[in-house]
């Protein structure tokens, strides 16, 4: 028998050390060629580390939260073979996935994670329930564990057949196919007293994002401004561009005509479209719009780049978006695709209240947020009708733009958008 020892492979880019997130194997476990067996987290991305070998995991180099030196021992293997030392670092690394949720109807700003490619096996129960002491923590994805809490399940008696006994959404069913949910427990227990407490590390994409909005805040001198727009026109060309060309060429939703209000309202105000290095004291504002857009993912909030929406159809951006927004929620968006950004939008959906404070994009220096669309009864000319109205709550780095260059930012937005045949003449 030989011992295969894999390294931290270079993710590239420059980059030196990585945090391990989350292992998917433990001592003793066997392993196969190909197999995931941990995530590790970059600066801007999660990503899946594999075996290059099959073999038996006899050591593990560090734990999950741990920041790790490129070329540092991760794992390592017992291999048949001679017994001489062997090293390698780890097969390139591919986007980290997490399970399959059940269908819903996704925003940009609520989602379970996508299916990924090729059909996953039924899950393999080998009992209805596993008993786990109290404070034992299973493996599963935040998305895995709020379905288990909407479910009324307690995570910690279902099996898991994930890797590493993860509890995977299927596991999840299958309990409940066999009776041993909790809704089934008397109506009184609903109403029993609880003293259990959940510690969570904060490691991984999560920290990336405290650390980013940590940093934000205390860099930049944020304000906000918020303004009421009458989306009724927009609404009515969207159904009618969805209903005549929908089935051909993609449904459209209203982020599109939102990054064309962008595109077009940047032509007269370039300051909005920049980044400024605050410890060089240099602005630097770019012809190329690149457009991130805030999308919600079990890891935590990711911002996918729409590049050159400058030079886009609505249908080109509506596809871009929708497939950054598949990529990020999956795990699957390159360091390219999550970095790069000149202006970001930034959207709740439905839920998107009444008003928001988005919090800046470091080194961008505008952000435009977007809240939800409510039917209002207005007064136009003398008379009140019902209209359908939206905020928007943006947010600028008053270090670099002005209170009137922002608002009249904003109401060039609204114009746009209230007139939505002005997003198309040239």
């Amino acid at each position: 028998m030989g011992t295969h020892v894999i390294k931290m492979p270079d993710i590239g880019e420059g980059i030196a050390e990585v945090e391990l997130s989350q292992w998917h194997v433990k001592v003793g476990d066997l392993v196969v060629e190909d197999q995931v067996l941990a995530d590790v987290m970059t600066d801007k991305a999660m990503v899946d580390i594999p075996s290059p070998v099959h073999g038996k995991v006899i050591a593990l180099g560090g734990q999950p939260g741990e920041v790790m030196a490129v070329g540092s021992v991760l794992i390592s293997i017992e291999v048949e073979g001679a017994g001489n030392l062997k090293e390698s670092a780890a097969l390139a690394p591919v986007a980290a996935q997490e399970p399959p949720a059940a269908p819903k109807v996704e925003t940009v700003a609520e989602s379970k994670p996508a299916a990924a490619a090729g059909p996953r096996p039924a899950p393999v129960c080998q009992g209805p329930m596993v008993a786990r002491e109290a404070d034992e923590r299973p493996l599963a994805s935040p998305a895995v564990r709020k379905h288990a809490l909407d479910l009324g399940i307690q995570l910690r008696l279902v099996r898991g057949s994930g890797p590493a006994g993860r509890v995977l959404h299927e596991d999840l069913e299958a309990y409940l196919a066999q009776g041993q949910s909790n809704a089934s427990a008397p109506a009184a227990a609903a109403y029993a007293q609880r003293h259990d407490e959940e510690h969570i590390q904060v490691i991984g994409m999560r920290r990336k994002i405290a650390q980013r909005m940590q940093d934000a805040t205390q860099r930049a001198a944020h304000f906000s401004y918020v303004e009421e727009i009458d989306v009724t026109a927009i609404e009515e060309l969207r159904a009618h561009l969805n209903e005549k060309h929908g089935a051909s060429r993609g449904k459209l939703t209203l982020l599109p005509f939102l990054v064309r209000a962008l595109v077009v309202a940047l032509r007269d105000f370039p300051q909005m479209n920049a980044r400024y290095d605050d410890e060089a004291q240099v602005i630097t504002r770019l012809g190329a719009v690149h457009v991130g857009v805030a999308t919600q993912s079990d890891v935590g909030l990711m911002v996918p780049v729409v590049r050159h929406a400058e030079a886009r159809s609505l249908w080109d951006s509506a596809a871009e978006i929708s497939r950054l927004a598949n990529a990020a929620r999956t795990g699957k968006a390159s360091r390219d695709e999550l970095s790069g950004s000149t202006i970001t939008l930034t959207s709740l959906g439905a839920l998107g209240g009444i008003v928001s404070t988005p919090v800046l994009n470091l080194p961008e220096v505008a952000i435009v947020g977007v809240n939800k669309i409510v039917e209002r009864p207005m007064v136009i000319k003398g008379q009140v009708v019902i209209r359908k109205m939206m905020n928007l709550s943006s947010s600028f780095d008053h270090r670099v733009v002005d209170g009137m260059d922002a608002a009249l930012f904003i109401q060039a937005i609204r114009g746009l958008i209230e007139q939505p045949a002005t997003l198309f003449v040239e």
